[in-house]
């Protein structure tokens, strides 16, 4: 292996741990984060979320160095996603109670894949647990973000005047809910 740093794009590449698996995959999860900001730049209609978005970012990468490194993400980062989540549940009520499909404009579907990065993020955090100990609320951030993209998904498309799109599988039945009784 050439000792010369520009061959390296990543210093544990070689290791066989799943951590570098999961800090490769949330890395890819930042990245995509970067990708979202621009889309919204120019929209007031989704500022919220642009601003919103600036906070998670940085976050995102502290996840990534969280297991490897010292701890960084905090109960005030997850106390603040999860009130940003109820935010947006809020703002979009009835729409997210049924599976959705992933579409709509630009920046929607942009944080689209951003959660399903989260998930995937999640899932190889998930293998490493099975290697070392791993902080907990890196799993309730992880899958907490997850959710907050798919409900700030949601709102950029109702912002944009976009309908969304539900999901009918045809691999699981369909529950039926029991009515409340009056």
């Amino acid at each position: 292996m050439r000792k010369d740093i520009r061959y390296s794009c990543y210093p544990f590449m070689r290791e066989k741990s799943c951590l570098v698996d999961f800090e490769i995959r949330t890395d890819s999860l930042t990245t995509k984060i970067g990708v979202v900001l621009p889309l919204l730049q120019e929209e007031e209609n989704c500022r919220v979320v642009l601003d919103d978005l600036h906070k998670i970012h940085p976050v995102a990468y502290h996840v990534n160095g969280s297991v490897r490194g010292k701890l960084s993400v905090t109960e005030e980062d997850l106390s603040w996603l999860s009130s940003r989540y109820d935010f947006y549940v809020e703002q979009v009520g009835e729409e997210i109670k049924q599976f959705l499909l992933p579409q709509g404009c630009l920046a929607a579907t942009f944080l689209h894949i951003c959660r399903s990065e989260a998930k995937k993020s999640y899932r190889a955090l998930h293998k490493v647990s099975e290697e070392r100990e791993v902080p907990e609320i890196l799993f309730d951030y992880l899958g907490l973000l997850a959710n907050v993209f798919f409900v700030m998904a949601v709102y950029t498309n109702k912002m944009h005047g976009i309908e969304e799109v539900p999901f009918i599988s045809k691999a699981y039945p369909n529950k039926k809910r029991k009515k409340e009784e009056v």
